[in-house]
């Protein structure tokens, strides 16, 4: 008996061992199957997660950030205990303890779902780590087991605290925030370590399923998993019986809920200025590194002058806009059955609401017209009224022609003396666009950049993207080619009428006055912008010439040589204009246009740095009482110095008594020039002091007149002088540098006639001329074009052979005399 029943026990034995053997083998089976095609751990190693790319202004300020995945990156050393020590608890207890699987947590899993308990996964944090990283989400019994195998491995490649820093990096917690410094900001407007034991808790309750406890539409849920994990932390030690309790007495405020306020409400709204700078680092990066390379960008904005800059353009466009009278509005309603909670409706509706033009600009929806008043529900303000007398700008009385549920702008208006209210105003937002921009003349360190009337209207950059002819403004680059082929400001050119048959038919240029003035030194040329003379002498120059002075410049990069083009026909953009004003101001040294001052990647490094000068000092730990630092610039000279002074003094003349004057007034010297072209679709000034230049456009996206009477200098000059009173006013400005090499001698603007040194009059100048050159007086030059009938004869010097001047180096050179041919002509006629 006993026999028997010992075979039965080893007969029981052997199929039990030979069960375990077989199951063993089963098990190893599978584990080297599914293993052998694994992805490589060590990668987990190198990972560098994607994290925003921030752009700061110069005082060192968020500006703005730019994120395909909201995540800021934090190194496991400077994650507080806390925020781990939440995680842990309610994702993996046993976390430092385990191998990478936790066969307890297991274990106890599938009793609770044999008992008819709820199905709860167990997967350890390392476990997440290789679903995230390495598996993705699909739920099968094959990538439980990759993932049980790949866990094994990473245990032995990476330390307890590398893992950890992957899972709270890179882990999705609702909100588009993803690891916990991000939701820490996300949902507390917090950095990590200033959250509280209940703020940590809430971040640890959302990996499972963030939308579940969403801290306002779920708000019960929240609560009740938010304190079941600070009862975990309270069992595993890491919070007292008092912090436990405190903690889950707390309220669960947050940003969503309105508790606290937001992260982005501290940001300026994007404008811009920031959005081109993503533009162009994604072209110069590449879009995947600046939206996920966490970059650190420091933007050359003057946040100050920005805003003016804003406004300026703004109120020249609004002016113009109300000028016309006539009333568009936002051309969006909303339906009469959602005006029972117009505050919803409204919020809804996509309409600028980026405008602080005198006062911010709010949406408001209109909720009835009376007799004489609008009654408005107006966006964060409650309800108000627009009183009839409001529209007199509107040719014609349009109040009636306003219905229940349309969208409008309006702005508080207020007192001048103690700001005070006094009503509502009804505005629009024009359709007459424009652009601005300011710059640094020294550095290229662009300081403002507005690229239309708002950005929330209108993402389209007018100052970088827009092609526009440039007109009168271009005719600098005509008469620096050729104060630098030997011309003087004192030379004398024909304003005579021109007739020229091209294939497009007779071109017949003129002047913006109708009239003709004979002979004129250079100088009155460019002040008043006498488009004659301008033709002649840029066909006496050469438009091959001319166009390769506005190469040099940047202004474009492949002119045709047409003789219209020396008037602006060519399209260029208002950024590339003034840089090239920049290099006038100067002194003729090359200077490119930037947005950015440095860029550093995500460990701090500098990948870009704009400014490339020397500081041969700047390691000394000692200076002589007195010096400064010396700063070695290699910028490449693109004009002669005394010519940019020449032409400098004479765009000087446009302010003080030529196309701008009366127009900017700053109480420093400035100089510029004005822009209109043909039937005035577009208006220019671009100008500059010392230091700083800048320049203006107005005009329609898709061009047509601006009217009788709109120029560049009774549109665009009052926001150039606007804007850089303010400029001056933060960054001074002073007298133009005179290059040595030169000396003064005073003309007649007028005939160009050298006057004696003690003259003085409105009729005087002093110009400056390169020593050792004796200019010529009393010689025309007419481009070779024959001369209006209606003119008398002026002597002309040479024949084809063309006229022996000195140039900027001081050699005798010709000046050719060469015709007109129908390839170097098109039809333009700008002005």
């Amino acid at each position: 008996m006993i026999r028997f029943v010992l075979s039965i026990l080893g007969g029981i034995f052997t199929l039990l061992t030979l069960g375990v053997m077989a199951a063993a083998i089963g098990i190893g089976a599978i584990f080297w199957i599914y293993g052998r095609d694994l992805p490589d751990t060590d990668q987990l190693a190198r990972y560098t997660p994607p994290t925003i790319s921030r752009i700061y202004s110069r005082e060192g300020r968020i500006i703005d950030e730019f994120a395909k995945e909201r995540r800021l990156f934090t190194p496991a050393e400077e994650i507080p205990e806390l925020v781990k020590e939440a995680f842990i608890s309610a994702e993996d207890k046993n976390f430092y303890t385990h191998q990478g699987y936790d066969p307890r947590g297991i274990l106890a899993a599938a009793l609770d779902a044999a008992q008819g308990g709820a199905v709860r996964g167990a997967s350890t944090i390392t476990q997440q780590v290789m679903k995230n990283f390495l598996l993705g989400g699909e739920r099968s019994a094959e990538r439980k087991v990759k993932e049980l195998i790949l866990a094994a491995r990473i245990e032995k490649t990476l330390s307890k605290d590398d893992i950890l820093e992957l899972y709270l990096n890179e882990i999705f917690l609702g909100q588009n925030s993803f690891g916990v410094t991000a939701a820490a900001q996300t949902y507390f407007n917090k950095p990590l370590t200033e959250l509280s034991a209940q703020e940590a808790a809430y971040l640890a309750a959302l990996p499972k399923a963030p939308s579940t406890y969403h801290p306002v539409r779920a708000k019960d849920r929240a609560l009740e998993r938010r304190n079941f994990v600070l009862r975990e932390m309270f069992e595993n030690g890491f919070l007292t019986e008092d912090e436990y309790r405190t903690a889950r007495e707390a309220p669960l405020l947050t940003v969503q809920n309105g508790d606290l306020p937001g992260f982005k409400e501290q940001l300026p709204p994007r404008d811009y200025f920031t959005d081109e700078i993503r533009r162009q680092l994604s072209r110069d990066f590449g879009e995947g590194e600046f939206f996920s390379g966490g970059l650190s960008v420091r933007a050359t904005l003057d946040p100050e002058l920005q805003k003016v800059a804003a406004a300026s353009l703004q109120r020249a466009l609004e002016q113009y806009d109300r000028g016309l009278g006539r009333w568009r509005g936002t051309g969006k309603s909303i339906p009469a059955e959602k005006l029972d909670d117009w505050e919803e409706a409204l919020g809804d509706v996509n309409v600028a609401r980026d405008i602080e033009l005198d006062s911010p600009w709010r949406p408001a929806v209109v909720l009835d017209v009376a007799e004489n008043t609008l009654s408005l529900g107006i966006e964060g303000e409650g309800e108000g009224t627009v009183p009839r007398d409001d529209i007199s700008w509107i040719k014609g009385d349009f109040f009636d022609n306003f219905e229940r549920g349309d969208v409008v702008h309006v702005r508080a208006m207020t007192s001048d003396e103690d700001g005070s209210f006094i009503r509502w105003t009804l505005r629009q937002v024009p359709r007459v666009e424009g652009a601005f921009m300011a710059m640094d003349v020294d550095t290229g360190r662009v300081l403002a950049m507005q690229g239309g009337f708002s950005y929330q209207h209108s993402v389209f950059n007018r100052a970088t993207q827009a092609t526009r002819q440039p007109g009168s403004s271009f005719k600098p680059f005509v008469y620096a080619a050729a104060l630098d082929s030997g011309f003087s400001p004192a030379t004398i050119v024909v304003d005579a009428p021109i007739e020229i048959n091209t294939p497009q038919g007779l071109w017949r240029p003129k002047n913006y006055s109708n009239r003709f003035y004979g002979p004129t030194p250079l100088r009155t040329g460019i002040e008043q912008s006498r488009n004659l003379m301008t033709v002649r002498l840029a066909q006496e120059v050469g438009m091959d010439v001319v166009a390769s002075y506005a190469e040099r410049f940047g202004v474009y990069d492949n002119m045709g040589p047409f003789l219209a083009n020396s008037l602006g026909a060519d399209e260029t953009t208002l950024y590339k204009m003034v840089a090239a004003y920049a290099m006038f101001a100067n002194g003729g040294e090359r200077v490119e246009p930037t947005l950015v001052d440095r860029v550093q990647d995500r460990y701090g490094k500098t990948v870009y740095r704009h400014d490339r000068r020397e500081c041969l000092d700047c390691g000394s730990a000692t200076l002589q009482a007195g010096m400064a630092p010396r700063i070695v610039s290699n910028r490449e000279r693109v004009m002669d110095a005394i010519t940019a002074y020449q032409l400098t003094s004479m765009m000087k003349g446009v302010v003080e008594r030529g196309t701008a004057r009366g127009k900017v007034n700053l109480g420093v010297p400035v100089a510029g020039k004005t822009g209109t072209t043909n039937d005035a679709k577009d208006v220019w000034f671009v100008g500059f002091t010392s230091n700083i230049a800048a320049g203006c456009y107005i005009g329609y996206d898709q061009p047509r007149s601006l009217g009788q009477g709109a120029s560049g200098g009774g549109m665009c000059a009052p926001v150039f002088d606007r804007f850089m009173k303010a400029a001056t006013e933060k960054y001074g400005g002073g007298p133009f540098a005179v290059p040595p090499g030169g000396t003064f001698i005073k003309i007649d603007r007028f005939t160009g006639a050298r006057l004696s040194d003690g003259a003085s009059g409105k009729n005087v100048v002093a110009e400056y001329f390169r020593l050792g050159e004796e200019p010529v007086f009393g010689v025309a030059f007419d481009g070779g074009f024959a001369m209006g009938a209606n003119l008398p004869l002026v002597e002309e010097v040479g024949g084809n052979s063309g006229q022996a001047v000195r140039n900027a180096t001081g050699q005798q050179v010709v000046i050719p005399k060469k015709k007109a041919t129908f390839g170097t002509l098109s039809s333009g006629g700008l002005y």
